[in-house]
């Protein structure tokens, strides 16, 4: 199943939607808008050149964006950019979230795709928007205390939404060297995508603001990534990261270095009871503690599986960080 929110282009005629009434049409979108490669599509509240102006307290619809960057030093990396409902000059913190493996195996137009499609983001969005959430928001995977912790946190303080930016992570899994194979992707993110998304998307553009993510492959490469650049994230997080136990001390390694170059750096690890690779997120969260690195560490149910991208893995993503880049307290 699908759950998408996008905004077809027809022969130079633009549809927009509402912020809910798009939302039972997500899944009807054709797998052939679905893949486009347009590089831009832009949403326009009212398509009638001849009306009144829009007033400025109607918000624009959750919109999606796809960019393509044909010249990275990894090839074609494809870039879906979901922006959040919102009103004329509001701006929001940037996240960069890392999709699995299985999508590295589907090439950078569908791979790119992975938080959109395969990982029901944008229902996500909604829901956090339009609390309380329940088991079924999580695919089942929540504790009861855990579930009614986050809806007390959205009732004392509403979800205000991220513009999120979904790369295509090629899998850097492979060969000899894997550390070393990430670095080029990781300049890509931070000397071309970042530059872009400040200049062209209502976001905050301040490294402060910008974090980055990912679930198994997205969470390695985005651990990684984020250590190798810390002048550029101030939230570095992993899901389920697909590490190995033995990776741990020069991950620790890493962050006490990163740490130093950023002082206030946040970093997060997520992992899941049946995560294949608990054993290593526990193990690095350990090596961080006696390295003296501060960090947060969550284990909450599940499997290591869509079900679970597509529930507490996108809900648990995005509400974190649309508070802790904000410089306030997650739940």
């Amino acid at each position: 199943m699908r759950f998408s929110w996008f905004t077809a282009v027809l022969a130079g005629l633009f549809l927009a939607c509402s912020a809910r009434g798009c939302r039972d049409s997500e899944r009807t979108a054709t797998a052939a808008s679905t893949r486009s490669t347009v590089a831009a599509v832009t949403v326009s509240v009212n398509s009638d050149a001849s009306a009144a102006p829009r007033p400025p307290s109607l918000k624009a619809a959750m919109q999606e964006l796809t960019w393509t960057f044909s010249d990275s030093a990894l090839g074609r990396i494809d870039v879906v950019v979901v922006l959040p409902d919102r009103r004329p000059g509001q701006r929001f913190p940037l996240l960069v979230a890392l999709h699995g493996r299985g999508e590295a195996m589907k090439g950078s137009q569908r791979g790119a795709r992975g938080w959109v499609d395969d990982y029901a983001l944008m229902r996500a969005m909604r829901r956090l928007s339009e609390p309380p959430l329940t088991a079924a928001d999580f695919e089942g995977f929540v504790q009861s205390d855990r579930l009614a912790l986050l809806n007390r946190s959205l009732h004392a303080e509403p979800y205000r939404g991220l513009v999120v930016l979904c790369p295509y992570t090629p899998d850097v899994l492979t060969g000899d060297r894997p550390f070393e194979r990430i670095l080029p992707y990781a300049k890509f993110l931070v000397q071309k995508l970042l530059p872009r998304a400040y200049r062209e998307l209502p976001v905050e553009a301040r490294s402060a603001a910008t974090g980055i993510d990912g679930i198994s492959l997205g969470g390695r490469v985005a651990v990684l990534s984020g250590l190798d650049e810390p002048q550029a994230f101030g939230i570095v997080g992993g899901m389920q990261a697909a590490f190995d136990s033995e990776d741990a001390p020069k991950l620790a390694a890493m962050a006490v270095a990163a740490r130093h170059a950023r002082p206030d750096l946040v970093i997060k690890l997520l992992t899941s009871e049946g995560d294949y690779f608990l054993n290593a997120n526990r193990a690095l969260s350990r090596a961080l503690s006696q390295e003296g690195v501060p960090h947060r560490f969550f284990l909450v149910p599940g499997p290591h599986d869509y079900p679970f991208n597509r529930g507490p893995g996108a809900l648990e993503m995005l509400l974190f960080h649309d508070r802790a880049l904000r410089g306030e307290p997650a739940p």
